[in-house]
Order: C-alpha cells, then sequence, then structure tokens
C-alpha cells in the first residue's frame, strides 16, 4: 500500500491556486468581491477578501467553492486546476 502525506508547502500552493483561481474567474465574470459574497450567503466581502489574498489563514471550503463555482457559473473543477 503506498501512503502520501502532501507537505505543508504543498497544502499552502494549494490555497493559493485556488485562491487565484477564484479571483481570476470573479474578475472575468465582472464581479465584486461584495456580489460573490451576497450570492454565496455572506453579509460582506470580508470574507472574501481575505481568502483571495490569503489573509489570516482564511481558506474556502468545499461548500463555499460549489458556491462560488454555481455563482460563477462555472464547474467546480475549474477553481482547482
Amino acid at each position: 500500500m503506498f501512503l502520501s502525506n502532501a507537505t505543508e508547502q504543498e497544502i499552502k500552493d494549494l490555497h493559493i491556486k485556488i485562491s487565484d483561481n477564484v479571483k481570476k474567474y470573479r474578475n472575468e465574470k465582472g464581479m465584486s468581491q461584495m456580489e460573490l459574497s451576497l450570492s454565496i450567503g455572506f453579509k460582506n466581502s470580508a470574507y472574501i477578501g481575505a481568502c483571495e489574498n490569503n489573509a489570516n489563514n482564511k481558506h474556502f471550503n468545499i461548500e463555499q467553492l460549489y458556491k462560488i463555482a454555481k455563482a460563477l457559473e462555472i464547474n467546480m473543477e475549474e477553481l482547482i486546476k
């Protein structure tokens, strides 16, 4: 049996890739952080901004990524490519 553990750097790189993709697709759709925040159930854009900028150890969870993909009208896979 083969077991593989992701390194901290690999996980950090994954979070950066996801946040960069969220920002890229949000901008391509001409959507503000506030508009995206409201569309996924947040009352302000602080969390989206923190996640997009990898600030304060904030990251999108799987449910948020699903809602973001729906709001941006893209496949969720596009956010993790």
